[in-house]
């Protein structure tokens, strides 16, 4: 369901394409006025290290004919700062088979020493789009000059495209990471007809109006540097949503939510097809089905399995909206997100049991806008399972029209009925249902169902020697990373990736076994591991004996190293507990434990405690983080969390020899 978001791509990271240079260039050609006078722009002083160029100008313009038809002109430049910024030396132009065409595609290079090489049709590339997939409408055609680009050249494209839009909407980022000087965006309207826009990311961008010409632009953008945890570039760089046409482009914008759903709702009710086979094989997986949730789990998990295979045809007329007759997806064994989605529903329905398709965008919990009503903001299909009050599930929301409904996600393999992937939870998305549908909320699983609960059963020697066992239960999206870690390893290399868990804790560790378990319909996972870390514990002059409490941590750490922040701090949804019991060493006695720590903030907490039971030693730990966005003004607060955590961690026991 890929063509359900078409957003203007920025380049904003290092190109994974290699083109290799096609055609011809001319050295000493002329640049176009608008190329020269980009080149010549001012640029400030960024931190080479990490900004590989600079935006020099950003330039669409959009041209619309009374009949709706759509000319763009997309004309970029950049200067190259560093080595790896020869890479974004390339020019694209998208376009679909089905439904637009790039009518031209020009570039030019302008090294230091101001010889212009130009790129002519002659050394264009027309390539599949994306080719994992069996059969994709969406082409590129591409100059690559990577080959000649140097450190402090310009390089700079032209593209034209033709197109008939699908509505008369629009998005457009006025940046990706990269700083960018100048970016603009304009639309030429036929007479008659209107355009307005609201800003997301930015404080609103007023259009200038020029009769029929509509003009938004914005100087001087920083870069968007990565850090740790932060929102995505579609969360941070401004951005634009524009709706346009005459007074009844009836069908072509939206005035609601409700609009879109009942826009929607025929492509796909008309493509729920309960012939015999799809009734016969509903019938066959829910035989042994006594509850509600049985027989969705049931047929759940056999849409789940299909192969995910995405055929894209006639996109530009809509059918990047349409799923394929249920029918033919199970005869095929096959398809992409809405075609499972659509599947899943129509054997439903053979079992008498009601379902809805969801259209939502996969990837950012908040990248969709309540704002905008428009089929343009979603790139996936899941499903809304009417049920009944037997049914219970964190996954369950309370819709004001259609009752209770359970939202399932079949397109993904990890993740069981009754579950969530963490990167659709929280999300807007709008439910097809007629005049009945609309935007909802996806429900956020708590922190209770999506937690990792560990047993640790240790001893130390007298010499410091570690050796136990380790126990996880993961639950939720914690038990998911476990079972897709598992699944997309061989025996030996997740092996090796257990021994590097817990390597990180002792060098000298070693892993002795370990056995694990997936429930999967339960959304469970458990590990269990024997192991051993010679000298662990350090014995000082034969009379102390030190070693951390807190011998292993999460699989991947939160790693905050700068003084100061640019962008937000986006945590998610987790627990972690900890019990740890140590049989403490022949001859030796607890002289010293760290102090234990209770922290509390309003993103997270975090607690231990340390006992004595005799011979034992029992250390507990407990870390909770809610899904939050925190302001840059409070991440002196989220430092100062997590180098408490870090701290507390280090912190050493003290043994003493009796």
């Amino acid at each position: 369901m890929k063509y359900l978001t078409q957003i203007r791509q920025k380049i904003v990271v290092f190109s994974i394409l290699t083109l290799g240079l096609a055609g011809s260039a001319f050295a000493g050609d002329d640049a176009p006025g608008w190329v020269t006078q980009a080149a010549a722009s001012r640029i400030p002083t960024y931190d080479v290290k990490n900004i590989p160029a600079v935006v020099l100008l950003d330039d669409y313009a959009v041209s619309v004919d009374s009949n709706g038809q759509l000319s763009t002109t997309a004309r970029y430049a950049i200067k190259i700062l560093t080595n790896e910024g020869r890479n974004l030396a390339i020019a694209r132009g998208f376009y679909l088979t089905s439904g637009s065409k790039v009518t031209d595609i020009d570039a030019w290079l302008i090294p230091p020493d101001g010889k212009v090489q130009k790129f002519d049709k002659k050394s264009v590339i027309d390539m599949v789009s994306d080719s994992d997939d069996v059969y994709n409408e969406g082409r590129i055609k591409a100059i690559d000059a990577t080959d000649s680009a140097v450190v402090g050249s310009v390089f700079a494209y032209s593209v034209t495209t033709e197109e008939s839009p699908l509505f008369y909407q629009d998005q457009w980022a006025f940046q990706g990471r990269l700083p960018t000087l100048h970016g603009r965006y304009s639309l030429q309207l036929p007479s008659g007809w209107t355009a307005s826009s609201v800003t997301f990311n930015a404080p609103e961008i007023r259009p200038q109006v020029s009769g029929s010409t509509y003009t938004w632009e914005m100087s001087g953008l920083p870069p968007i540097n990565w850090e740790p945890m932060s929102p995505s570039v579609g969360n941070l760089a401004p951005r634009i949503a524009i709706n346009y046409g005459p007074a009844d482009a009836k069908g072509k914008t939206f005035a609601d939510w409700k609009a879109v759903s009942t826009w929607a709702t025929p492509f796909y009710d008309s493509q729920v097809i309960v012939d015999d086979n799809v009734a016969a094989k509903a019938r066959e997986l829910t035989a042994n089905a006594k509850t509600e949730l049985e027989f969705i789990q049931a047929i759940g998990t056999f849409v789940q399995n299909l192969q995910y295979i995405s055929i894209d045809i006639g996109v530009g007329y809509g059918n990047g909206y349409k799923p394929r007759p249920s029918s033919t997806v199970l005869a095929r064994g096959y398809g992409d997100c809405k075609d499972k989605a659509n599947l899943m529903r129509a054997m439903l329905k053979a079992v008498k049991i009601d379902a809805y398709p969801i259209v939502v965008y996969s990837g950012d919990p908040n990248f969709v806008r309540e704002a905008w009503p428009s089929p343009k903001q979603f790139n996936h299909c899941i499903i809304a399972v009417r049920v009944s009050d037997a049914t219970k599930s964190p996954a369950v929301l309370n819709d004001p029209k259609l009752g209770r409904l359970l939202i399932f996600d079949a397109t993904d393999p990890y993740t069981p009925v009754g579950d969530l992937p963490d990167y659709l939870q929280n999300s807007l998305a709008v439910v097809i249902a007629g005049d009945n549908g609309g935007l909802l909320r996806v429900p956020l699983m708590p922190a209770e169902d999506n937690k990792l609960a560990r047993t640790l059963t240790v001893s130390l020697s007298p010499t410091g020697e570690l050796k136990g066992n380790i126990r996880e239960h993961s639950t939720g999206q914690a038990s998911k990373d476990e079972r897709a870690s598992l699944r997309a390893q061989s025996a030996s290399n997740y092996r090796k990736l257990l021994e590097r868990w817990i390597t990180r804790a002792s060098t000298a560790a070693q892993l002795v076994d370990y056995k694990t378990t997936d429930s999967f319909a339960d959304a469970a996972f458990d590990l269990n591991l024997d192991f051993t870390a010679p000298g662990y514990g350090q014995l000082m002059q034969n009379r102390l004996l030190t070693f951390r409490p807190a011998f292993v941590g999460r699989r991947s750490g939160t790693a905050f190293s700068e003084p100061k922040r640019n962008t937000p701090i986006s945590l998610e949804e987790e627990m972690i507990t900890e019990t740890a019991t140590f049989d403490l060493p022949a001859g030796f006695v607890v002289d010293e434990t760290p102090e234990a720590l209770d922290l509390k903030t309003a993103f997270g907490s975090y607690r231990t405690t340390y006992e004595v039971k005799g011979d034992q030693l029992v250390y507990t730990r407990h870390f909770e983080t809610k899904r939050s966005l925190i302001p840059t003004d409070k991440y002196a607060e989220v430092l100062g969390f997590f180098g408490k955590i870090r701290d507390a961690e280090q912190s050493p026991v003290v043994l003493l020899k009796k």
